[in-house]
C-alpha cells in the first residue's frame, strides 16, 4: 500500500528489501494459475512473465513508476516526431519505416510518405535484379548479394536474412563487416564475380571499416571483369551522392534514408535491401507488417497489457532493485543464431549511458550486459553459470512452436529442452531433493553425501519466455520491434537518451591518429600505444 508522499521508486526499493523478494519457486507453488495471470499477448506473440519474481504489488509499483517517469509521454513524443534524440537534435522515427503514408511526420515532412518512395525504388530494383533485367557486366544474372556495412548496417539485416532465407529463394546473401581482411578472404572463394552484386551500406559513405572492405570488393571485381565493369556490380545504401558517384555507383543504384533513422533501428529502411534481394520483396513487406503490428500494440495497448512496456519494467526491477547486471538471450531456433548479436547492439549501444538526457550523472544503474547463443548450444556452455553460479542472470527464452522442417521428433526435443531449462532455473533442486533422487537411483550413502552439494541448484533464477507460432517474416518483425520499443521505454525509465552513441566515436577518432604511426609516421601520443606500435612494426620487419 502506498504511503502519502512515497514515490513508486521508494515502494519498489522497500519491496526489493523484503525477505524473499527475488523468490520464484514459492510463487509458482502457491498459484497454479500464475502462468495464465502473468501471460500477455500482442502482435501474434505470447509473453510469459510467470517465471520471474513479479507479484501484483511489484508490477503495480513498476507501472506507477512508468507513469512517474513519463514513459508513455516519451513514447507519444517519439511517435509525434519530436526530437527525442536531444544530443543530436533528431527525431527517432523508425516506426515510420513500416507505416502507411500520412502516419508519421518529421516536422513538415510526411516521414512515412518519404519512406514509401524509397520502398518503391527498392521494389523496382529487386524486381529487375530477380528478372535479370539488371545483370552483371557479362550479362549473367546475379545469384549472390554481398552487404558491406558495420553495426546497424550489418547486424540487423544479417540476422533477418539468416532467419528467413530458405532454399529456393531468389539469391544468397552474405555479410561483410569486420575490417579484418581475413573475413573477406574467407568469403571471397564462395563468390563468382560475374554473378555477385555488392551493396555498400554507409549513410555517410565514409565509415572507415566499410569503405576499406568496399575497396577490396571493388578491386576484386575489377580484376575479374575489368575496372570499368565493376560499377555494374555495385549499389549503395547511403545519403552521400557525391561520394557514391566518385566510387563508381550510378545515382539510380543509391538508396537513402533520413537522419531520423538510427543505425541500429535501420533494418526496416534501405539498409534491408539485402534481405529483400535474398528473400523477396514480399517477405520484406511482411517483415515490415509484423513490426507495424507491434507498433500499433505499443501505441495503443494499456500499460498492464503492453508487451514492450512490461518487458522494460521487468528489466528495471531486475537491474535497479534486485541488482542483476546482465541478461542472456536464448533463441531455441537455429535460424535465430544472430538474434542475440543484434540485441547486443540494439540494447547496449542504446542503454550504455552514464549521464541523463540533460547531461547529469545518472543516479542508478542503466543498461545491463546482453549476451546469448542459440538454444541447446548454450546448455553446454554458459548455462552452467546461470544455473549454479553465484550471480543471478535473467534469461529471455525465444521459442517457435511450428518448425519449417519435417523432423517433428527433433523439434519436440528442442522445445522440451527449452521448457526444462526455464523450469530448472525457476524451481532449482534442493539438496534434500538431490539426495532423494540419488537414493532412489541406488547410490551408496557415502556417495550421496559427497555429491549432494554439487547436485543442488538454488533456483529462483528469473526468465521470460516469448513464443512465436512460427518463424515468419511477420512474426520476426513483431519480435524485433518488441525489443526496439523496450529500449525506448527503458530510456524513459532511466532518463537517458537511447538514440545516440557517443561512446562509439572516441575509438574511431583515436584510430585515425594511430594509423599514421603504424604506417611509419609520427609516433602515437599515448606511451603504451606507442610501445605496442613499436612491437608490431618490429614483427613486420
Amino acid at each position: 500500500m502506498a504511503i502519502p508522499g512515497e514515490t513508486a521508486w521508494d515502494r519498489l526499493s522497500a519491496l526489493a528489501r523484503a525477505p524473499g523478494a527475488g523468490a520464484i519457486r514459492p510463487l509458482l507453488d502457491a498459484d497454479p494459475g500464475r502462468a495464465a495471470r502473468f501471460a500477455r499477448r500482442g502482435a501474434g506473440l505470447l509473453m510469459d512473465l510467470s517465471r520471474t519474481s513479479l507479484t501484483e504489488e511489484v508490477l503495480g509499483a513498476l507501472l506507477d513508476l512508468s507513469r512517474e517517469r513519463g514513459v508513455a509521454a516519451f513514447r507519444d513524443a517519439m511517435a509525434a516526431g519530436v526530437a527525442v534524440n536531444g544530443t543530436e537534435r533528431r527525431a527517432a522515427l523508425h516506426m515510420a519505416l513500416r507505416a502507411p503514408p500520412g502516419t508519421f511526420a518529421a516536422g513538415a515532412e510526411d516521414a512515412s510518405a518519404a519512406v514509401h518512395g524509397t520502398l518503391s525504388a527498392m521494389a523496382g530494383f529487386v524486381r529487375d535484379v530477380h528478372r535479370g533485367t539488371i545483370a552483371g557486366a557479362t550479362g549473367e544474372a546475379f545469384t549472390d548479394v554481398v552487404n558491406i556495412g558495420i553495426g546497424g548496417s550489418d547486424l540487423g539485416p544479417a540476422m533477418v536474412a539468416r532467419a528467413l532465407w530458405r532454399p529456393g529463394m531468389p539469391m544468397r546473401a552474405h555479410y561483410l563487416a569486420n575490417v579484418d581482411a581475413h573475413a573477406w578472404e574467407a568469403l571471397r572463394p564462395s563468390l563468382d564475380p560475374r554473378r555477385t552484386l555488392v551493396l555498400v551500406a554507409s549513410k555517410t559513405f565514409t565509415t572507415q571499416e566499410t569503405m576499406a572492405n568496399a575497396g577490396l570488393a571493388k578491386a576484386w571485381l575489377g580484376r575479374a571483369l575489368g575496372g570499368a565493369a565493376a560499377s555494374a556490380h555495385l549499389a549503395a545504401l547511403s545519403t552521400n551522392l557525391p561520394a557514391t558517384a566518385a566510387f563508381g555507383i550510378a545515382p539510380d543504384r543509391v538508396f537513402g534514408f533520413r537522419d531520423w533513422v538510427g543505425g541500429r533501428f535501420s533494418l526496416w529502411s534501405a539498409v534491408g535491401l539485402s534481405v529483400a534481394l535474398a528473400c523477396g520483396m514480399d517477405a520484406f513487406a511482411e517483415l515490415l507488417a509484423g513490426a507495424r503490428e507491434m507498433d500499433e500494440h505499443f501505441l495503443a495497448a494499456p500499460d498492464a497489457a503492453n508487451l514492450p512496456l512490461l518487458l522494460a519494467a521487468l528489466e528495471v526491477w531486475h537491474v535497479n532493485f534486485l541488482g542483476l547486471p546482465a541478461r542472456a538471450v536464448l533463441p531455441y531456433d537455429e535460424r535465430l543464431a544472430r538474434f542475440a548479436a543484434h540485441l547486443q547492439q540494439l540494447e547496449m549501444e542504446s542503454l550504455g549511458k552514464r549521464v541523463t538526457a540533460d547531461g547529469r550523472p545518472v543516479r542508478s544503474a542503466t543498461g545491463p550486459v546482453v549476451f546469448g547463443e542459440p538454444g541447446t548450444n548454450a546448455q553446454h556452455s554458459f548455462l552452467q553459470l546461470i544455473h549454479q553460479g553465484t550471480a543471478k542472470v535473467p534469461v529471455d527464452f525465444v521459442l517457435v512452436a511450428r518448425p519449417d522442417h519435417p523432423h517433428a521428433a527433433s523439434h519436440r526435443i528442442l522445445l522440451a529442452n527449452a521448457l526444462a531449462q526455464a523450469e530448472a532455473l525457476a524451481r532449482g533442486r534442493t539438496e534434500a531433493e538431490a539426495r532423494a533422487g540419488m537414493a532412489e537411483a541406488g547410490l551408496p550413502q557415502a556417495e550421496i553425501d559427497r555429491l549432494a552439494p554439487h547436485r543442488a541448484f538454488p533456483g529462483d533464477r528469473p526468465s521470460v519466455t516469448l513464443l512465436l507460432p512460427a518463424l515468419t517474416p511477420r512474426s520476426l518483425g513483431a519480435l524485433v520491434a518488441l525489443y526496439e520499443h523496450k529500449v525506448a521505454c527503458l530510456g524513459a525509465f532511466w532518463g537517458i537518451n537511447p538514440f545516440d552513441q557517443w561512446g562509439v566515436e572516441l575509438g574511431k577518432q583515436l584510430a585515425g591518429g594511430i594509423l599514421p604511426a603504424l604506417e611509419g609516421g609520427e609516433p602515437a601520443a599515448d606511451a603504451a600505444t606507442a610501445a605496442m606500435v613499436g612491437e608490431i612494426r618490429a614483427l613486420w620487419s
